[in-house]
């Protein structure tokens, strides 16, 4: 029934840019500024595709479909995550040392260049200087950033000076233009957040560090981008076959992409004796598939962020159990309203999403099996750790609040057989997309 050719789902590694699917509107604008020779930051959540976007814009047969001769671009892509721990001067040496091995045809320069890395000259002036050879050759540097969090980060080698520093000369380079000289760098970044949110600090007296970058954020995937992930199965794509999917991924790449891996795995496995053992299969393997990737998404929230994606499960659970197992948390709502910034950055990490279901901005987890994930998180968190996080609140939520609250964990707590029944509503929506996928 189904192929048996290799599994073409990517749940862990980046994606190959034969493979990749979607984001068009960001490919189209990233090679818009690479003939302007502009510069594009592109931002995303944990899992949203980011290094899978720059090994895409890397690729030849990219260039050749958006129009774009390859031949006179001298291409370099990196993850600033790679320089450990990153420094000003690892950075530029780093550079320099691709760009040595990107100039095959160019013996002389690469000679030239490799001079510099040799003597310890590697700088902002070095890779200028390397930009006006290439100029007079006709040719132009394109940079692929990856991980650019790194370089906003100080640590015990790279102080808060260096860093400032190192900002300012890598956006000089960027929008310097010399005597008689055309542009010849464009350079695209990705980071996990805006970079201005990241280090909004500026000097007031001076541009900002990151005004040269036109912003582009990755976000979950569209209907359209879903159907063409799912096309790998070779079945027609039904709206109920989408909504099932979107309960479970909510158009997350990275829960996609494990979520299609693990389900190609199951029904090319012709020793299941049932769909039921296929249902309880697909949801351990997946639970167990995405643990890393949920305490990942997690440690990433600061203390408010957690204490709020608590709140917000304690509330979803509450309305899926039976009256008489209940806990009272009576106008917990009303504090999600005070804090409608924070939800929606947790909204751009792609960790909640707008209820499709009201119309008004509440939000609800991006996959429903990151809400069990939380309530386990309850479960292991002791009352120091609890009472730290609510620290935050307490000017916003009243004394009956934080009783009510208290209550509920305490709960939660004490009534874990009924939590895990709870999230029994999994298994009909992944039997759904197994029934649909084997054609019964």
């Amino acid at each position: 029934m189904f192929l048996n050719s290799p599994n073409p789902f990517f749940p862990g590694d980046s994606v190959p840019s034969e493979k990749f699917i979607g984001r068009n509107s960001i490919i189209q604008t990233a090679f818009d500024q690479i003939y302007n020779r502009g510069h594009l930051a592109v931002w995303g959540g944990l899992g949203t595709g980011k290094t899978s976007l720059l090994a895409k814009l890397a690729a030849a047969q990219t260039w050749e479909q958006n129009r774009q001769d390859i031949s006179f671009a001298v291409i370099v892509r990196f993850s600033c995550e790679e320089i450990s721990p990153f420094t000003d001067s690892g950075f530029w040496t780093k550079l320099l040392c691709l760009v040595r091995n990107n100039l095959d045809t160019e013996a002389e320069l690469q000679e030239q260049v490799n001079t510099l890395i040799e003597e310890g000259r590697a700088s902002q002036d070095s890779l200028r200087q390397i930009l006006r050879e290439l100029d007079t050759k006709g040719k132009y540097l394109v940079l692929l950033i990856d991980d650019y969090d790194f370089a906003l980060s100080p640590n015990q080698q790279y102080s808060e000076e260096n860093m400032q520093q190192f900002l300012g000369e890598f956006r000089s380079l960027a929008v310097y233009t010399g005597t008689g000289q055309r542009r010849n760098l464009s350079v695209i970044v990705t980071s996990q957040k805006r970079l201005n949110d990241i280090r909004p600090s500026t000097n007031p007296n001076q541009s900002p560090w990151y005004n040269h970058y036109l912003f582009r954020q990755l976000k979950p995937f569209d209907n359209n981008e879903v159907d063409q992930l799912l096309q790998f199965f070779n079945r027609a794509i039904t709206p109920q076959l989408r909504e099932a999917l979107e309960q479970i991924a909510g158009g997350h790449p990275k829960l996609l992409q494990t979520a299609c891996f693990l389900l190609y795995q199951e029904l090319r496995n012709e020793n299941q004796p049932s769909i039921e053992e296929y249902v309880k299969n697909f949801i351990r393997e997946f639970e167990s598939s995405t643990d890393p990737f949920f305490d990942s998404l997690w440690r990433r929230c600061d203390k408010k962020e957690q204490y709020l994606l608590m709140l917000m499960v304690l509330s979803k659970l509450r309305g899926r159990l039976s009256q008489d197992r209940q806990y009272d948390i009576t106008n917990i709502e009303s504090i999600f309203s005070q804090y409608d910034k924070i939800l929606r950055n947790l909204q751009e990490q792609c960790i909640i999403k707008n209820s499709a279901n009201t119309g008004d901005n509440s939000f609800i987890f991006i996959s429903s099996i990151m809400e069990n994930w939380v309530i386990q998180e309850i479960w292991n968190s002791n009352d120091e750790s609890l009472q730290e996080r609510q620290k935050a609140f307490l000017n916003l939520m009243s004394h009956q609040q934080i009783e009510d609250v208290k209550g509920a964990i305490v709960w939660v707590k004490r009534n874990q057989p009924s939590i895990t029944l709870s999230f029994k509503f999994v298994y009909p929506i992944v039997e759904r997309i197994i029934r649909f996928l084997l054609g019964s």
